[in-house]
C-alpha cells in the first residue's frame, strides 16, 4: 500500500457512510459488547468506538473520504504520478 488511511475517532459519529460508500468492504464500523467484550457492529449512543481499514483491501481510491460528511477520514500518499516521458 503506497498510501496511509488516517481516521479521527474523535470525530466520527458513527453514521456508517463510509462503510457503506465503500466499494471492497475495507471500512469495519464497531463497537465493544459491555457484557460479553465481543465486537459488535452497532453504535452506542451515536458514536462508534472502533473503524478498522482493511489494508489488505483498501484500493485507496478515496470513496470513503468523499462519504464523510465529517472529514474522518483521510489518505495520505495518494498522489498520483505521472510518468516520465519516454526519450526516443
Amino acid at each position: 500500500m503506497a498510501f496511509s488511511v488516517h481516521v479521527n475517532m474523535s470525530r466520527c459519529t458513527g453514521c456508517g457512510n463510509c462503510v457503506t460508500a465503500c466499494p471492497v468492504d475495507a471500512l469495519e464500523l464497531w463497537t465493544l459488547d459491555p457484557v460479553t467484550n465481543e465486537k459488535i457492529y452497532q453504535v452506542q449512543d451515536g458514536v462508534s468506538v472502533h473503524l478498522d481499514v482493511k489494508k489488505e483491501l483498501c484500493a485507496g481510491c478515496g470513496v470513503c473520504v468523499e462519504a464523510c460528511p465529517y472529514d474522518v477520514i483521510q489518505l495520505c500518499g495518494t498522489e498520483l504520478r505521472t510518468p516520465a516521458p519516454v526519450k526516443s
